[in-house]
């Protein structure tokens, strides 16, 4: 078993609380968000600005698409201005998502991700993922349940799934090498197996599987295979298998010159609403928002789409807390009724994000830092252990802590995607502008040949 390195707060003592709050109140005020938000906000007060602040920090470690705002801003704009506001906008709607909204999504992902029909009534609507997630992981699964997730992974799933649900994680462990999963994310039915008998083992039971693709933080992207494999033991094991495919539509053009070679005889894959809509089973589930591949987490959108009759019934009637505003979800139809705007955006943003990712291959390659080969998401999954001085979590963090101060660039460290191998670091390439990446990657560079330089000198020294 490899649950992974478990970064959380030791939960507080089960007794009356020092201070003013409830016990859940006083987990909450000492539990960070995640590891690195205290050094983004620091970052946050000193960022780079090429004129008044050349040596700022450039933050690389939050997973946001600025590439094409300047386009869909212009488009909210134009809707706002032109469109008149429905009557149906200030009043209530239903729980699980206007009725407007819902159609509008499921025709958008129809067309530009699945492939497949989807029905707007087999939707559930939440304020952005982490409402999605919290929401499915309180229906399938109760306090002290276990949601299986392939490391690494996002780390905040812990907190989205633990904070309310109370459900736990358990960091499943299938490779330990960088090139094991160059072709995509490793996982088979017996590591499924082996993960559920350790969990019952200690007494537990295990609810959920959970899977991201393309992958947060390799890029990576399932097969076919491996996910009709795992969808149908999930079901046979009633066991709840989710997919989130946040970003399904930011995907990298693998055939790009500069990229090609790393891409070899790639398995295929398939949206998994496909294999829902061949399985129709209450055990299958797709996650999906507009945080990523619209870029814009700020309007707090995402749904769940379930064949699960119960489970939307169950959203209908718990999800006022979560709702989103009828406002954004008017607005974001119309933009998403556009078929014409929305796929040549698609197609724009693909290319956006294949020449920001390239360059930062171009980079990786020229100073020999190894590196997962995305086919998506907003991420490189790179490998910088050569400078750790230990094989410990305090070495990687110092390393981290390193690179943010003397180089002012700000990465995720691996500590808390749940993974056995340190070393590892998450950088989002398109959370900045090009010449703002191009300054970052520059100064990576430099901190690489630096560190080697040093490493080369001390040698020397020793010798």
């Amino acid at each position: 078993m490899t649950e992974g390195r478990d970064v959380r707060n030791t939960r507080a003592a089960e007794s009356p609380p020092a201070g003013s709050l409830s016990l859940r109140g006083t987990r909450a005020a000492s539990s960070p968000l995640r590891i690195d938000y205290d050094a983004f906000q620091e970052a946050m007060e000193c960022p780079y600005d090429p004129v008044l602040n050349p040596e700022g920090v450039l933050a690389l470690n939050v997973a946001e698409n600025r590439l094409g705002w300047s386009d869909l801003r212009s488009k909210l704009e134009a809707i706002s201005a032109s469109v008149p506001i429905p009557d149906w906008v200030p009043g209530y709607s239903l729980s699980r998502g206007a009725p407007e909204f819902r159609q509008a999504l499921a025709s958008f992902l129809s067309v530009h991700l699945t492939g497949c029909t989807l029905d707007p009534e087999c939707f559930g609507v939440s304020a952005g993922a982490t409402g999605v997630i919290e929401m499915t992981s309180f229906f399938l699964a109760d306090p002290g349940d276990v949601a299986v997730i392939p490391a690494p992974c996002y780390p905040v799933y812990r907190q989205d799934i633990g904070n309310m649900a109370e459900v736990e994680r358990y960091d499943l462990v299938t490779h330990h090498d960088l090139s094991d999963i160059a072709s995509g994310p490793r996982l088979e039915v017996p590591d499924l197996e082996r993960a559920l008998s350790e969990i019952e083992a200690s007494g537990r039971n295990m609810r959920m599987v959970i899977l991201t693709t393309p992958d947060n933080p390799t890029g990576g992207v399932y097969s076919e295979r491996t996910l009709r494999e795992i969808a149908r033991w999930c079901v046979a094991s009633e066991v709840h298998l989710v997919v989130n495919e946040i970003y399904g539509l930011s995907t990298i053009d693998t055939t790009h010159g500069d990229l090609e070679r790393d891409y070899g005889d790639v398995p295929r894959s398939v949206p998994f609403a496909q294999i829902m809509a061949d399985e129709r089973s209450d055990y299958l589930h797709m996650w999906y928002a507009l945080s990523k591949d619209l870029g814009v987490s700020g309007l707090r959108t995402g749904a769940i789409y379930s064949h699960n009759a119960d489970l939307i019934t169950g959203w209908e009637n718990l999800n006022l807390t979560h709702s989103v505003s009828n406002h954004t979800q008017w607005l974001l139809s119309e933009l998403l009724s556009d078929q014409e705007f929305m796929a040549e955006y698609i197609e724009e943003n693909r290319r956006r994000l294949t020449d920001a990712y390239a360059s930062v291959i171009r980079t990786l390659r020229r100073v020999g830092v190894p590196y997962v080969p995305s086919r998506g998401s907003l991420f490189v999954w790179l490998d910088l252990s050569e400078f750790m001085s230990g094989d410990t979590d305090e070495a990687e963090l110092a390393l981290w802590d390193d690179l943010h101060r003397t180089a002012g660039i700000l990465l995720t460290p691996g500590v808390g995607f749940g993974h056995s191998g340190r070393g590892r670091f998450r950088l989002v390439y398109p959370c900045v502008s090009r010449p703002e990446l191009s300054v970052a990657l520059r100064r990576l560079e430099d901190f690489i040949q630096g560190r080697r330089a040093q490493a080369a000198e001390d040698a020397t020294e020793r010798t």
